[in-house]
């Protein structure tokens, strides 16, 4: 089946709902895909673990409303996300959605997730032996001789990098490529036609709301998520153990902690990650902001989808996450 098309003949722009956590993204791309016969995919990275539902938020089946969804409970808990197999496994949904002739719609709020599936974006290979080395490296003499060294032959990224599994990464991309790992920064330039829709949010409420949700996901059963998580590994995995309300409750199956502080540490966790999410987001000036309580929210969100309906995106250089 031919895919959907604009004007000029060309399949139309792939939509990405993007916006700080606790925003209204899923429900907004939900809507748009039932306004416009598209199918939704997930741009959350701690989406795609396979029983991290109540911490994650993850969408029910029932508020998909038979929205077709993809990457979703796609990993195990001990398997390690990885944003360049993201970019390869999203590109290739999106040619598939377009080609049955409906709307393919990315929501999610992991900035450089989103960032793989639209913009053109190198990832430069990897060396598990290299990186065991460095990490060995790490755990003997700490990050200060690791930092000072990229700091002789990356000076930007040096700069820039305080988390000490980034400094690795960007060590193990020079000794690969003899590249700086700042040179595989992207500048904005879409891989294709794209539409991005950002939620505005009154931060006040938004923090209220967040505190709200983390006291829901307590009640819903999040401790016992995490304490079967636990026995099937999450310990053992890379990225899986350092989301949000995972990190904090596993600390109270340790007895290091107790609900009640656990819970006030996701909250001012999940504050923090929603400052950032805005910080990375704010930077890009090709989005198209939208009042997230707009009562008119999906219809002027569906306008800006519909061909001819949003401006050109403007180039620009990537600002980091901060």
């Amino acid at each position: 089946m031919a895919g959907p098309q604009d004007r000029a003949g060309q399949a139309p722009p792939v939509i990405a709902v993007v916006g700080p956590t606790g925003s209204g993204k899923s429900d907004l791309a939900v809507s748009l895909a039932l306004e416009l016969d598209g199918e939704v995919i997930n741009a959350d990275s701690m989406q795609f673990y396979r029983g991290m539902d109540i911490g994650t938020a993850k969408i029910t089946d029932a508020e998909r409303r038979g929205v077709r969804h993809h990457l979703l409970d796609i990993l195990d808990v001990t398997e390690e996300a990885s944003v360049s197999e993201f970019q390869q496994q999203c590109r290739a949904l999106i040619a598939g959605i377009h080609a049955r002739g409906k709307r393919a719609i990315l929501a999610g709020g992991s900035g450089l997730y989103v960032r793989a599936a639209l913009d053109v974006l190198e990832f430069p290979g990897t060396d598990p032996a290299l990186r065991r080395r460095l990490e060995a490296e790490l755990g003997t003499g700490g990050p200060a001789p690791l930092l000072a060294r990229l700091q002789m032959v990356d000076p930007e990224s040096a700069g820039r990098l305080g988390d000490a599994r980034r400094v690795i990464r960007a060590l193990e991309v020079f000794e690969l490529t003899g590249r700086p790992f700042s040179s595989f920064m992207p500048t904005r330039e879409y891989f294709q036609p794209a539409v991005q829709i950002g939620l505005e949010v009154d931060r006040e409420k938004l923090r209220e709301r967040l505190a709200l949700r983390v006291h829901a996901m307590v009640a819903g059963g999040l401790l016992e998520e995490v304490r079967k998580l636990d026995a099937a590994g999450l310990r053992g995995g890379r990225t899986a153990p350092r989301a949000l309300g995972y990190a904090q409750f596993l600390r109270v199956l340790d007895g290091g902690s107790d609900t009640a502080q656990a819970t006030e540490e996701t909250i001012v966790a999940t504050r923090q990650f929603a400052r950032r999410q805005l910080t990375w987001f704010r930077a890009d000036p090709r989005i198209h902001w939208l009042d997230w309580q707009d009562p008119g929210l999906v219809a002027k969100a569906a306008a800006l989808c519909a061909p001819g309906g949003a401006p050109a995106p403007v180039a620009g250089a990537v600002q980091p996450d901060r």
